[in-house]
């Protein structure tokens, strides 16, 4: 094995012994203590042809995916904004969770819309999609009762009632939900 492949070859090793279909998402720190005696400009090289072997892939900034753990399809956005906003109070709301308990019949593929602590941004995530974090000011204690965690997710998700509410205070578009169907949950 060529010397320079040494380092790319003992990062999927590395990868390998940490990844699964639950855990395939690691930020530049968790690559970066997986090669510490490399330069910055060594590591950035690596990380290039790691990704243009497409074993290792930037799922947006701050954010790879490792392929060969197989992650489960329809959850990496899921995934992605609970690591991108780990040290933040964050739940699954608005269109999202109205459209998975049948509130609202049309959404854009490809799209999550998370409530969030931290500030409101919208995060391409390339082919996987886009994740929409809108700020609240509400806190996890506050909304305890309305909220449940869902571990496929690895996010809390909101009630249809919060959903509603989380709606209204965002002021988002209301046209879609069908109120027969909104009425019966609430």
């Amino acid at each position: 094995m060529p010397h320079s492949a040494q380092p790319l070859a003992r990062l999927y090793r590395a990868l390998d012994q940490l990844a699964s279909p639950e855990r395939y998402l690691f930020t530049p720190a968790d690559l970066r203590a997986l090669a510490p005696e490399l330069s910055d400009q060594a590591y950035r090289a690596l990380l290039t042809r790691a990704n243009r072997e497409q074993r290792l892939q930037q799922v947006c900034r701050g954010l790879y995916l490792y392929h060969p753990a197989r992650p489960v399809p329809g959850l990496v956005l899921f995934h992605a904004a609970a690591r991108l906003r780990a040290q933040a109070f964050n739940y699954i709301s608005l269109e999202t969770a109205l459209s998975d308990c049948g509130v609202i019949s049309q959404v854009p593929m490809n799209w999550i819309t998370v409530m969030s602590s931290a500030r409101s941004n919208i995060v391409n995530c390339g082919p996987w999609g886009t994740i929409e974090f809108i700020n609240t000011r509400q806190r996890a204690a506050a909304l305890a009762e309305q909220l449940a965690y869902d571990a496929r997710c690895h996010l809390w998700r909101a009630s249809p009632a919060l959903a509603l509410r989380d709606m209204r205070m965002a002021r988002r578009n209301l046209e879609l939900i069908d109120w027969s169907i909104a009425d019966e949950l609430v």
